[in-house]
């Protein structure tokens, strides 16, 4: 019986290693402006954590993501034009036929910083301390000029800053896109189990 789990085991990892490379390459893709990046949520959210982002021109209005079957998600609607992190962590718990496994991707440790270039986060919750100057509240969201691409439909609640510096960042999220994401010590682990960032 063990041996048959570990034959299981073995099974799904040569089903996931293929998927997890064509995901990078997405990743690459979209990162460069290659593919778009608009698509359909999984409804799953997932959880970012970074011990430290600061950086320039930081933009919230409300949105929504659609998943699937076209269910319409509300989120906030997070854009950063250009910024750095420092001990950057994501992760996905993921349900398989071996039970729960947890993808992990870190980046910024050591010393190292991940560089961030119009990133767009489509968030269902955030918690952290902050420091933000040049701001404005209340602004239309349509007017929005820090980050086009965050910008929220006319007439709604938006808000920007010239520039911010966030530590012990946790957020539950529903998407992210970047033009830029370079993480210099890219880390990727599939964990069995539960193992999320916090």
């Amino acid at each position: 019986m063990a041996e048959q789990g570990r034959v299981r085991w073995r099974r799904f990892l040569l089903i996931l290693l293929p998927v997890a490379t064509v995901t990078s390459l997405l990743v690459g893709a979209v990162a460069q402006g290659v593919v778009g990046a608009t698509f359909v949520v999984s409804g799953q959210a997932f959880k970012l954590f970074t011990d430290e982002l600061r950086g320039q021109d930081f933009t919230l209005s409300a949105g929504v993501v659609r998943d699937r079957e076209g269910q319409a998600i509300p989120v906030i609607v997070t854009g950063v034009r250009r910024a750095f992190a420092k001990g950057l962590c994501q992760s996905a718990l993921v349900r398989t036929p071996v039970g729960t496994v947890t993808i992990r991707i870190t980046g910024g440790q050591d010393g190292n910083e991940v560089t961030i270039e119009d990133m767009v986060i489509d968030t269902a919750a955030a918690r952290g301390a902050a420091t933000l100057r040049g701001v404005e509240l209340g602004r239309d969201a349509s007017t929005l000029n820090g980050v086009p691409a965050a910008r929220g439909p006319a007439g709604t609640f938006g808000g920007q800053s010239r520039t911010f510096t966030l530590h012990d960042v946790r957020l539950s999220a529903r998407a992210v896109s970047a033009a830029t994401l370079s993480l210099p010590d890219l880390g990727l682990k599939i964990l069995r189990g539960e193992h999320e960032c916090f």
